[in-house]
């Protein structure tokens, strides 16, 4: 059997003990990753109740402790709440939106400015996370990476685990305007992650590349290594728009729209 990513990394771990991830808490993981991204996305709008747990427990699969550990965490994180009696409830969030916006991805320029944007922050902010990371960003990594390694295992791409991901990172470097940045970018990377998953469907071994890519960042941010991130990172994104543009991008030079 493939060790897992997490059996090949933890090793390296310079001062973060690393439990081994038993079947039951792989299933947690990817209960909690794929409710949270409901959440996400507005299936379960604010103040709406969640369904039942034995309905939630038969829908993913999963016994009733494990979906309780996971709605736990939920809890815990501020996503939800509990009503005695009724259930499980989605707490408000405060939208990113509502400090920081941008316009809609409209044209194939957009996506293309969008990865420009991304290499412009998301490269700084890998940086930073090597530098600062903890056991509890390291975890929230490490559960999206085994998410990721589960769907290329059966040829899928999740761009919601992809930007889950992302997202952990910038959560390591420690730093708000990172997340906030990203959050209101969510729906914009979402449009250039779900016609990057496209290319990778063909034949060959893109979806295992993509996968390479994501492990090598984390490699870099669990040993330490803040230049070595960065670089990763980035060429994990230009690989991303070399796949996606085919090496046909456009001049934005000549593009009259500015995406206001």
């Amino acid at each position: 059997m493939d060790p897992q990513p997490g059996d090949k990394i933890a090793a390296a771990r310079p001062s973060f003990a690393a439990a081994p991830r038993g079947g039951g808490q792989r299933l947690g993981d990817r209960v909690y990753m794929e409710l949270k991204a409901s959440i996400d996305r507005g299936e379960y709008p604010p103040d709406s109740r969640l369904p039942g747990e034995h309905e939630l427990a038969a829908a993913f699969g999963v016994s009733r402790p494990i979906l309780r550990d996971a709605l736990g965490r939920l809890r815990d994180e501020g996503f939800i709440y509990s009503r005695q009696g009724a259930g499980s409830f989605v707490r408000a969030q405060r939208a990113a939106s509502a400090v920081l916006s941008f316009a809609p991805v409209g044209t194939i320029a957009d996506i293309q400015r969008c990865y420009e944007f991304r290499l412009s922050i998301e490269l700084d902010a890998t940086y930073f996370a090597a530098m600062r990371r903890n056991d509890a960003a390291l975890t929230k990594m490490e559960e999206a990476l085994n998410l990721l390694n589960d769907a290329t295992r059966l040829h899928r791409h999740r761009e919601d685990v992809d930007f889950q991901f992302h997202r952990s990172i910038a959560e390591a470097a420690n730093n708000h305007y990172y997340t906030s940045t990203l959050d209101a970018l969510r729906q914009h990377i979402a449009v250039g992650m779900h016609l990057h998953g496209q290319t990778l469907m063909g034949p060959g071994p893109q979806l295992e590349k993509v996968f390479e890519e994501h492990r090598s960042i984390f490699k870099e941010i669990v040993e330490g290594r803040p230049d070595g991130a960065r670089e990763a990172m980035r060429g994990h994104l230009e690989g991303s728009r070399q796949r996606l543009f085919g090496g046909q991008m456009l001049d934005l030079s000549l593009d009259g729209t500015n995406g206001h």
